[in-house]
């Protein structure tokens, strides 16, 4: 049977909180998580129907969101409005946003999850304006750059102008997005985890909620590595996300979570970079990983 209960609550800096101001509906919440995580939502949507307590209440300020969000900011682009529109090299799609969100080509699907067009779906329900370049992402417009070479080229571009200041103006609804997806993300790690590692795995979570630095270091790792849910990303068989972050836990005290956190997701990445096939050289990756991680560390 899977844990009864999780809720996520922390101070709030203001009465009105996240939950009050964003409270999807079932439809709305496969719309701005994708089809591809539908399998997932689905499953999700039924755990919530046996155990309604697992429908959490993030109960996170919007000012306290914003601080998470900008220090995910930091730890994608240090904070950089250039960094907001960035195409790293090695990889096949554009990263955008406060959280590096993927928005992949026409014709290239890889192994990581999209997450730029659900972004963008989310906050346009929540009232942006949206520029000309992006009113047809929530449709299934794929990125208008086929390369890094021509997303490059584009910078000084009225569309990439337009893109970077519609990425400015809406920082704090990308924030709200990331404690939307965090909230979304348990009921899938349930469905996903096996049945016995089911109880730690909340327990663990709920830990974390516990502490402020604890909620940073879930929002934060959940959108730098996924949820662990998705088959695709694995290698050899073995993810890295969230999910098998958790799994790697068994302590007890709620004030040494994030360490223990910090700890276990180094294990988890350096697995993925030792596993991974030898033409992504992720090794030279794995120092910045390494150091993101240790900002999760309490002390």
């Amino acid at each position: 049977m899977f844990p009864r209960r999780f809720s996520l609550r922390l101070v709030a800096a203001e009465s009105r909180t996240l939950t009050d101001k964003c409270r999807p509906s079932r439809k709305q919440l496969c719309h701005q998580f994708g089809s591809a995580g539908l399998p997932f939502a689905v499953v999700a949507t039924g755990l919530i129907a046996l155990w309604p307590d697992l429908a959490q209440a993030l109960t996170l300020s919007h000012s306290d969101a914003l601080k998470v969000g900008k220090r995910v900011w930091q730890n994608e682009c240090a904070g950089s409005i250039s960094g907001l529109t960035s195409w790293n090299q090695g990889e096949d799609f554009a990263s955008l946003g406060i959280g590096h969100f993927i928005w992949y080509p026409k014709g290239r699907r890889g192994p990581f999850e999209e997450s730029f067009p659900n972004l963008v779906s989310f906050v346009s329900n929540r009232g942006a304006k949206l520029p000309t370049l992006l009113l047809g992402v929530g449709r299934g417009q794929p990125c208008p750059w086929n390369s890094r070479a021509e997303f490059l080229q584009a910078q000084k571009t009225a569309e990439m102008n337009q893109l970077r200041r519609f990425l400015v103006d809406t920082i704090d609804l990308q924030a709200e997005f990331l404690v939307a997806r965090l909230e979304a993300s348990l009921p899938k790690m349930l469905a996903e985890a096996a049945p016995a590692d089911r109880t730690n795995v909340q327990q663990q979570f709920e830990r974390l909620t516990k502490t402020p630095q604890g909620c940073y270091a879930l929002i934060d790792y959940v959108n730098f590595k996924g949820e662990g849910v998705l088959h695709t990303e694995r290698y050899q068989g073995q993810g890295w996300g969230l999910l098998q972050v958790l799994e790697a836990m068994h302590g007890n005290s709620d004030s040494g979570a994030p360490d223990e956190f910090a700890r276990a997701a180094k294990v988890v990445l350096t697995r993925r970079v030792q596993n991974a096939p030898a033409e992504r050289h992720e090794s030279r990756w794995l120092t910045g990983w390494l150091r993101r991680v240790n900002s999760y560390s309490g002390g």
